[in-house]
């Protein structure tokens, strides 16, 4: 069976680890019972009072960011309300429900929750003492949980949109505010179990005073007049990952229309633009289509861009909402490179969020995927041919390898620089392994292991060893050798069918510049040609 969040539970696929942080003795002061806040600018935090043993923040082992995520539970759905009151300076209030099915037995429950105030807890309806420690928010119910329980944790909290930029988490824009929780700031934003392998349905109740617009990810459900504010209900009917969570509050104009089999599309731009960008929103439904023609039915209930005004840096493939940067469409770019860029997002609703990485170290599977039907349709379009681009990123990839690991084996992101996790190296890097795999079973097999991918690992979790398995299956042969070089390699293996093609020697010393990267993160530019012409632009954190 696919390896699914309900085939093959979250929990089992880590042993119970603590985080490479948790082995430092934690920076935890007594205080009060109730009010935990959690600092904005340093990891140390005020905690409340809990019996002994002191807490300590716990991570289930993921390579990459081995902090995030919590042992003994998983989450079955969020419900977050959000009380915004007008200034995107100001912290919302908030309420996070997190229903929960144990999966072992607990006397205290760790979630990932920074940046905000905590002012109580509940479980299952009884107060809660809690701490907080690192990034952790503890917390101790009057009762343990046994194996096999269901538990309602109800944390009232406040959501500070505030701090450094590019730290992930809420994004100010020109009117309001947007998210961006890529990789690892979910919790900078709600408390919850912050890891991909851990999917779970969400339900938003979005606040704002009259005159704003408030979306979620989803549909919406209902809205309510309250006088001077109104409040949006949100609902997904798809599990989803933490780190594609979306919601957006500003100015906004809502246009709807129609995708392939009537799928309702709704997008989400500013007020005094919606003129300007509607050409671009147009192209929506044709992507659907050319994409759908190639891997399948699109897996959600709707789907829309949501363009903010805000100097992000990057654009993000939030689910159902895919996050873009104003810039992308007014500054001049050329027309084939801006409409690649939106299917490169829209790629990746099939490839990441219908199909989620189960460790941060797949990550190739997104990106690699997503650039491969981006630079697909760009040469489609005339704009630039993927035999040259994939040309150009063999000449490069023993350089890439060498800077950032191989692609299902990336290095950790350097301190304090969050955007290094997402280098060329996962991005034409692993576009690159799909083109060698292509070039290894011919073209029908190809397409046929992508089709298969995104049917058979709807809605789950799936890794570098399920997509190598997966590919040998409708192969017919064992493709274990092929996948250990071109994953794991220190080297870029030879490229079935281009014996001509030559990898430079990677320099010792030596790391791809940050604007040699793309509007989604790092990529491979060429120094010729069309995208010479494309002012590159910085990634997710």
């Amino acid at each position: 069976m696919p390896s699914t969040t309900t085939a093959r539970p979250f929990r089992r696929l880590f042993g119970i680890t603590r985080s490479a942080r948790s082995t430092r003795p934690p920076r935890v002061r007594r205080g009060l019972l109730r009010a935990t806040v959690f600092g904005a600018a340093s990891a140390a935090l005020v905690a409340a009072a809990l019996p002994p043993p002191a807490p300590v923040p716990l991570g289930i082992g993921d390579r990459l960011f081995p902090y995030l995520g919590n042992p003994g539970y998983d989450v079955v759905a969020y419900d977050i309300a959000l009380d915004y009151r007008g200034s995107n300076t100001e912290p919302l209030d908030a309420v996070t429900v997190l229903d929960t099915r144990i999966t072992q037995r607990l006397e205290r429950l760790n979630l990932d929750f920074t940046h905000g105030t905590v002012r109580s807890v509940e479980v299952n309806g009884v107060p809660a003492d809690f701490a907080g420690v690192e990034e952790d928010l503890v917390v101790q119910p009057v009762r343990p949980l046994d194996r096999g329980s269901r538990a309602r944790i109800t944390v009232r909290h406040t959501s500070d949109p505030t701090g450094p930029r590019n730290a992930g988490g809420w994004v100010r824009t020109g009117d309001g505010l947007a998210m961006a929780n890529q990789a690892d700031a979910g919790h900078r934003v709600f408390p919850s179990n912050d890891h991909p392998a851990d999917k779970a349905y969400f339900t938003f109740r979005i606040t704002v005073p009259d005159g704003l617009t408030a979306v979620a990810n989803g549909v919406r459900k209902r809205i309510t007049d309250n006088g001077a504010t109104t409040t949006s209900v949100y609902r997904t009917r798809h599990p989803m990952a933490t780190e594609l969570a979306q919601v957006s509050i500003g100015k906004s104009a809502v246009p709807t229309r129609e995708g392939p089999r009537g799928l309702p599309l709704r997008d989400v731009v500013p007020l005094a633009d919606l003129e300007t960008l509607e050409p671009w929103l147009r192209k929506t439904p044709a992507q659907l289509e050319w994409l759908e023609s190639r891997v399948g039915r699109y897996p959600f209930e709707t789907y829309g861009v949501l363009i903010a005004d805000a100097n992000t840096g990057f654009e993000l493939e939030t689910q159902t909402l895919s996050l873009f940067e104003r810039s992308l469409f007014t500054a001049g770019y050329p027309e084939w490179y801006v409409d690649s860029i939106m299917v490169h997002e829209l790629a990746h609703q099939w490839f990441g969020d219908s199909v989620t990485p189960l460790t941060w170290s797949d990550l190739w599977l997104n990106e690699g995927h997503a650039t491969w039907y981006e630079s697909l349709y760009a040469d489609e379009l005339g704009g630039y041919t993927l035999e040259r681009r994939m040309r150009d990123a063999y000449r490069r990839s023993d350089q890439w390898r060498a800077d950032g690991g191989p692609p299902a084996a990336p290095r950790p992101p350097e301190p304090g620089r969050k955007i290094s996790l997402f280098r060329p190296i996962v991005y034409d890097g692993g576009a690159l392994v799909l083109y060698a795999l292509r070039q290894a079973i011919g073209t029908d097999a190809f397409d046929r292991v992508e089709r298969a991918w995104v049917r058979e690992y709807r809605d789950g979790t799936a890794g570098s060893t399920d997509f190598a398995r997966l590919a040998s299956r409708i192969a017919g042969r064992d493709l274990g050798p092929f996948f250990q070089g071109w994953l794991y390699g220190e080297r870029t293996p030879p490229m079935p069918g281009h014996p001509d093609w030559t990898s430079t020697p990677p320099q010792t010393g030596t790391r791809t510049a940050p604007e040699a990267a793309g509007p989604h993160g790092p990529r491979t530019v060429p120094s010729s040609g069309p995208w010479s012409a494309v002012k590159p632009v910085l990634g997710p954190r």
